[in-house]
């Protein structure tokens, strides 16, 4: 059964601490955390999604699972270390060079927090696999990161394939994350290529129900 990482992108400001309430009551996994800075992805999501981590640390105990779509990785890491996020996530593409993956990964597991790597649809999956053997988790990016409400690539589902196909012959231990247009109508399609959690916003946000739509997605 895959976990649920719920994106609080597309929940608005004035709501917020009431969908973060109902989210836990419904039994979501994580609250994922889209970080943008407005270069490295178009939207800038700093301080909305700073603001909503603070937000949650002072009500909820569910895990966090920050997202970084930033350039200045280790600014970032700085600015979250506070909230002691379960996880966080950086992209391999906002990387100059080998020694900068190595030194994000170090930076963030020094610091008791799990580390994962994400990558856009475009990447080749194994530009990554030399650091697979040193983080807890890889984000498969199945829509072009940025921006809410887009449709799953399915293009990209081979990759989650090749992925979950590679971790079980090197024996490797990390899980595999999508994110981007999942819903209750691809949520299986995700799910047989071999994710353990799927990121998901608007496939909850905008339902009516929150814990039946989470179930419902664990169980399809």
């Amino acid at each position: 059964m895959v976990e649920i990482s719920t994106s609080l992108l597309s929940v608005e400001p004035e709501n917020s601490i009431k969908t973060m309430y109902d989210l836990e009551v419904a039994h979501t996994d994580y609250f994922h955390i889209d970080v943008m800075d407005g270069i490295f992805v178009e939207n800038n999501t700093s301080e909305k999604m700073f603001t909503y981590t603070n937000q949650i640390k002072q009500i909820s105990n569910i895990p966090i699972d920050v997202h970084f779509m930033v350039e200045n990785i280790q600014e970032y890491i700085e600015q979250y270390l506070p909230y002691e996020p379960n996880r966080i996530t950086f992209h391999f593409e906002a990387c100059k060079s080998k020694e900068q993956v190595l030194e994000n990964i170090s930076k963030i597991k020094e610091n008791g927090i799990k580390v994962g790597i994400s990558i856009k649809p475009n990447t080749n999956i194994k530009e990554i696999y030399e650091f697979l053997p040193l983080v807890h988790m890889v984000l498969i990016m199945t829509v072009e990161p940025g921006k809410g409400g887009q449709k799953l690539i399915p293009e990209t589902l081979e990759k989650i394939s090749k992925l979950n196909q590679y971790r079980s012959e090197n024996n490797l231990e990390f899980d595999i994350q999508a994110d981007g247009g999942i819903n209750l109508d691809t949520i299986e399609q995700v799910k047989k290529a071999g994710v353990d959690i799927v990121v998901v916003g608007n496939g909850i946000i905008k339902t009516d129900d929150y814990a039946e739509t989470i179930r419902l997605l664990k169980q399809k």
